[in-house]
């Protein structure tokens, strides 16, 4: 079955591509999660909306991706959230915490999917965060989790 991507999907593609797939693939994961639309000739349209849209916000190239990680490694990253006593907090630290952290330290805005948490952050203190900027280039940003 063709379908055109809306969302990224590892080992798949980005949206905005046209990718060939088994029938129950498309049938039960993609299209129900809202990773990707049939393909239509009218389809074709969406396209290239959605590529614009990918293009405004994505790194340009290698080149741009290194000074976006130059840019970011820079940063003092700090996240104030509520904690109890003995500095565990009320729930967890998500990805759109993080991004609005970076975005507030002055760094650039984010895809909230590029970023990763490895391991739950249910604890103040200085935390590891990977930010996948390229293909071949990851920003790894220290996030100072403090008690609000």
């Amino acid at each position: 079955m063709k379908l055109i991507l809306t969302q990224e999907v590892p080992d798949l593609g980005a949206p905005g591509d046209v990718v060939e797939v088994k029938d129950g693939y498309a049938r039960n994961y993609l299209v129900p999660r809202g990773f990707g639309v049939a393909w239509t000739r009218g389809g074709e349209k969406q396209i290239s909306s959605i590529r614009r849209a990918r293009d405004v916000r994505e790194i340009r190239d290698l080149g741009h991706a290194k000074e976006v990680k130059a840019q970011i490694e820079a940063l003092r990253v700090q996240l104030p959230a509520r904690a109890g006593e003995a500095g565990r907090l009320f729930g967890s630290v998500t990805v759109t915490d993080v991004m609005a952290a970076v975005t507030a330290a002055g760094g650039p805005l984010l895809d909230k999917r590029k970023i990763s948490i490895s391991t739950p952050i249910k604890t103040v203190g200085m935390h590891s965060v990977v930010i996948r900027l390229h293909a071949e280039v990851a920003a790894t940003i220290s996030l100072d989790v403090r008690p609000a």
